[in-house]
C-alpha cells in the first residue's frame, strides 16, 4: 500500500509544515530531510506526492490561494456592491492574519516559478469595483480606472495585514486603520460618505459571520 493510500493527510501535512518552514526559516531551510522530519516521515513522503522542493513551494501557494478563495465563495451577495466590496477587505485581511504563513508564501516570498496563483483574486476585486461603478456608487469613473482602484485596495489591504503579522501594528489598530482608509478611498472615488459608512459596516458585519477564527 502506498503512503498515498494509507494516509491521505500526509500531503496536507507536509504543505503546512513547508509553509512554516518558509515563513519561519526561508527557502534555503526547506529540504526534503527537513520537511519529512516536520511531520515525522521519511523522504519517500515527500517525493511521492511531489516531484521536487519547488513543487512543494508552489503547492504551498496554491494552498494559500485555494483557502483564501473558498473564503471569498462563502461570502454572501447583497444589493449594496459597496458592503460587498469591503466585506472582501475584510475577510482578505482577517484570512492573512489567521494564517500568516501561507500568507507570506503567496504574497511576500518570491515564487520559485513564474505563476498566476493570485490573478484569479485580483480579477475577483476588478469585478467587485466595477459592480460599485455600474451601481453608480462611483460616479464618473472611467474604466481605465478600475483596474487602478483595485490596485489600490489590493495594496492597502496587503499593507496592513504585513504590519499585522510582522507585529508592527497590533491587529486592532491595523483593523482601525483598514476600515478608515476604505472609508476614505470610498469617498474619493466619489461615493456619498454616509453612505459609505453604512456600507462599511454592513461590509464588516458579513465578514465577521464568514472570517476565518
Amino acid at each position: 500500500m502506498s503512503p498515498r493510500t494509507a494516509d491521505p493527510r500526509t500531503r496536507t501535512m507536509l504543505v503546512e509544515a513547508a509553509a512554516r518552514i518558509l515563513a519561519e526559516e526561508g527557502p534555503a531551510a526547506l529540504t526534503s530531510r527537513r520537511l519529512a522530519a516536520e511531520i515525522g516521515s521519511s523522504t519517500m513522503a515527500v517525493f511521492s506526492r511531489f516531484e521536487n522542493m519547488a513543487a512543494v513551494r508552489r503547492a504551498v501557494r496554491q494552498e494559500g490561494f485555494a483557502r483564501l478563495d473558498a473564503r471569498l465563495d462563502a461570502l454572501p451577495a447583497s444589493d449594496d456592491p459597496v458592503a460587498d466590496l469591503a466585506a472582501a477587505g475584510m475577510l482578505f485581511f482577517a484570512a492573512g492574519v489567521a494564517s500568516p504563513h501561507l500568507y507570506r508564501a503567496m504574497f511576500l516570498d518570491r515564487p520559485p516559478t513564474e505563476d498566476d496563483l493570485g490573478a484569479g483574486t485580483y480579477e475577483r476585486l476588478v469585478a467587485l469595483v466595477r459592480r460599485c461603478v455600474s451601481a453608480g456608487r462611483f460616479p464618473a469613473a472611467q474604466e481605465s480606472l478600475i483596474a487602478v482602484w483595485a490596485a489600490q485596495l489590493w495594496s492597502m489591504r496587503h499593507g496592513m495585514v504585513t504590519m499585522a503579522v510582522a507585529g508592527l501594528l497590533p491587529e486592532e489598530q491595523a483593523r482601525f486603520v483598514l476600515d478608515d482608509m476604505m472609508f476614505r478611498l470610498l469617498v474619493g472615488y466619489g461615493d456619498d460618505p454616509g453612505r459609505a459608512r453604512q456600507s462599511i459596516e454592513q461590509g464588516s458585519r458579513t465578514a465577521a459571520g464568514t472570517s476565518p477564527s
